[in-house]
């Protein structure tokens, strides 16, 4: 049985302190400084995260509890539905109670399965939440396959892009495999990238720690990124900017002494026709400029203006950017 040992912040207990931030979260419009709050709470005393977790645990075992049983569970006066903060914790209490009378929780070492799958068409971005509070964005084109189990929470990129944003749980570590690679985290934010070639990791908050196919593992921390070829191997880590590589998730294409060549392959993500570039010569002009991704034909008709490039239509409907 958990210890329910008073907080210093006054006579109520950690349970009870658990209780009022887990409904608290559940509504909307809270701001950035009550959040600051509430993450102080949980870093005061181990037992605060272990509480909270397990309500949370808990609330997320009543999807499995039959919906006219949770129905009745969830019943309130009428003059105390949706305004007492009392009844709709007794209304988490009558579930997580439910749920351990059933037998289908007994704390966050046994968390329900769970396995789906996302996906991106070109163009589309993609917001998706996950039932342990983790969000995935995904680029255009993109697609993953979610599998959570007792003891892993694991996630394959199979193409595109995708930013992962973790809940903590250092009991359940997040796993993102790659190409050739996997990207091990308890709790954090990082941008994942599949090519054909290589995958590239990048990491905004948090520690991250990238492996390929063999022993070798680079740590990366927030400003930091790493690739991982085709064979396997993994590059040392190496300074990134984290804004710039995801402000596709604002719908923007940010390209800082960019080459060509590496400009003509993300303007194809958002293309239905690849763009390439004639050769080795245009390949390697650089580009520094801001694009939006929904309007890349806005980019190929600045390209001349600003570099000695023009650009051609090809027969199969392709466009080439061209030496002028």
């Amino acid at each position: 049985m958990m210890d329910t040992r008073d907080c210093a912040c006054g006579q109520t207990t950690v349970r009870d302190d658990a209780a009022r931030w887990f409904v608290r979260l559940q509504e909307p419009a809270m701001d950035l400084k009550e959040y600051r709050r509430f993450e102080a709470w949980l870093d005061e005393h181990p037992q605060h995260r272990d509480e909270f977790q397990l309500l949370e645990g808990l609330w997320t075992a009543a999807d499995l509890v039959p919906a006219k049983r949770l129905q009745a569970l969830c019943e309130t006066p009428p003059t105390h539905r949706r305004r007492s903060l009392l009844a709709r914790y007794a209304v988490a209490a009558s579930v997580a109670a439910v749920a351990l009378g059933l037998g289908l929780f007994s704390g966050l070492n046994h968390p329900a399965a769970y396995t789906a799958e996302f996906s991106t068409a070109l163009g589309e971005r993609r917001h998706v939440a996950l039932p342990d509070g983790s969000v995935i964005d995904l680029n255009s084109r993109s697609r993953v396959q979610v599998r959570y189990e007792q003891d892993r929470r694991g996630v394959e990129l199979t193409e595109g892009e995708a930013m992962f944003s973790v809940e903590h749980d250092s009991s359940r570590p997040f796993v993102v495999e790659a190409g050739s690679g996997k990207v091990t985290v308890t709790g954090t934010r990082f941008d994942v990238r599949r090519d054909l070639s290589q995958t590239r990791v990048a990491v905004e908050q948090g520690t991250v720690k990238v492996q390929g196919q063999g022993p070798d593992v680079v740590s990366l921390t927030a400003g930091l990124g790493t690739q991982i070829n085709a064979q396997g191997q993994v590059a040392a880590a190496y300074a990134v900017n984290p804004a710039e590589l995801t402000a596709w998730r604002s719908g923007k294409l940010v390209f800082n002494n960019a080459s060509l060549s590496e400009v003509a392959a993300e303007v194809s993500r958002y293309r239905d026709k690849p763009l390439t570039v004639a050769n080795d010569n245009v390949g390697h002009l650089r580009l520094t400029s801001v694009f939006k991704s929904d309007n890349t034909d806005a980019l190929l008709k600045a390209l001349p203006s600003i570099l000695p490039v023009a650009v051609r239509t090809l027969d199969d409907g392709s466009q080439e950017i061209i030496s002028n």
